[in-house]
């Protein structure tokens, strides 16, 4: 059907009366999403032209965050030799608004991604496109209700100016047989009030632009915080699971030294520690030109994880930290707590 050039109404009332009755939501998802994927997968133009024309269909088929979280699990399972268009599509689906930021941040630390922090660039890429787009919005639109504030004041200027060079010439007069008549030509008249009548058509169009901006402003900022307060708070749950605890003099475990309390059993010895590479097969005890090539120390993968997710948690939090000094103060959500309020907490470990 959508080689055969069909709208994207006839389209979507085929999978609603053909698909879904048939084979249920889920499947539809599934079928959708990788007719449309395959598509746009020739070019990063294609799958651009495919978003626009067909968006709606997806839009339809995924309203909440459950159905989002599924196309996500199938945008990643079509380009999973794809870490780069994995992460483009994603963030063209919420450049079209067809998921929600609150849902990426939620498809991120989802089991099969977290296992994945310290291995793949590819959810950290995800997740930063999400946070800084967001934001990049709040800030686009304070810029334009920057400049429509100060386009308002032009208006109301070239208003004035051309409602009282209409009353000027209106109040110009002159006596015609006894009576007081305008001594302006009417075609004049009638030019300076299509001017002055233009004017505050113009005032009151970039008043309404300022208050659509505002509202999509309020409703930006109240979607940044609720993003924020995700964030964190997934950061933390992933986190308080896996880290050490801190001991009860309240000293914190140096993930950096191959504590004992972060390595993986040792039933399983593939996991204890990284397999380090060697120059030319080395062995690791040879020596070169009389250097000593002893290895200082060796890191798990649990403790490998845990530093790349606070590693990551850092940043994010340098990024966004002004904004989150503000808001803490008005919060009282347990994320906060944990990450800004109690120094010795395992999660400020390595901060």
């Amino acid at each position: 059907m959508v080689r055969g050039r069909k709208t994207t109404r006839d389209i979507i009332l085929w999978v609603e009366e053909q698909i879904v009755p048939a084979n249920g939501a889920k499947f539809a998802v599934d079928v959708v999403s990788q007719t449309l994927l395959d598509i746009g997968s020739k070019s990063f133009t294609h799958l651009i032209t495919v978003l626009e024309r067909y968006g709606q269909i997806i839009s339809k088929l995924c309203p909440d965050e459950e159905m989002q979280l599924l196309l996500m699990d199938e945008v990643s399972a079509y380009w999973k030799n794809s870490t780069q268009m994995t992460a483009i599509a994603i963030d063209r689906m919420m450049g079209y608004r067809l998921i929600s930021n609150l849902a990426i941040v939620k498809w991120v630390f989802s089991p099969a991604n977290v296992d994945q922090f310290h291995v793949s660039d590819r959810p950290w890429e995800i997740l930063r496109n999400t946070v800084s787009k967001t934001y990049n919005r709040i800030s686009d639109l304070r810029k334009e209700i920057q400049t429509l504030r100060k386009s308002i004041q032009v208006g109301k200027e070239a208003s004035a100016k051309a409602i009282k060079e209409l009353e000027e010439a209106k109040s110009i007069l002159e006596i015609v047989e006894g009576q007081p008549v305008s001594s302006e030509r009417p075609g004049r008249l009638r030019r300076l009030q299509g001017f002055a009548d233009k004017a505050k058509e113009e005032e009151v169009t970039i008043e309404e632009s300022l208050e659509a901006k505002q509202a999509l402003l309020a409703r930006g900022l109240e979607e940044g915080k609720e993003l924020l307060r995700l964030l964190f708070k997934s950061f933390v749950d992933v986190l308080t699971e896996c880290l050490p605890p801190v001991s009860a003099d309240g000293d914190v475990p140096n993930l950096r030294a191959g504590d004992p309390n972060v390595t993986f059993p040792a039933s399983d010895p593939e996991a204890v520690t990284m397999e380090i590479d060697n120059e030319n097969g080395a062995d690791n005890n040879s020596q070169v030109n009389g250097e000593n090539t002893e290895v200082g120390y060796t890191i798990g993968e649990l403790e490998q994880w845990c530093l790349c997710t606070l590693g990551y948690l850092k940043s994010f939090s340098r990024q966004f930290g002004l904004t989150l000094a503000c808001w803490t103060r008005r919060f009282s959500l347990r994320v906060f707590t944990l990450l800004f309020e109690k120094p010795h907490s395992p999660v400020c470990a390595d901060r």
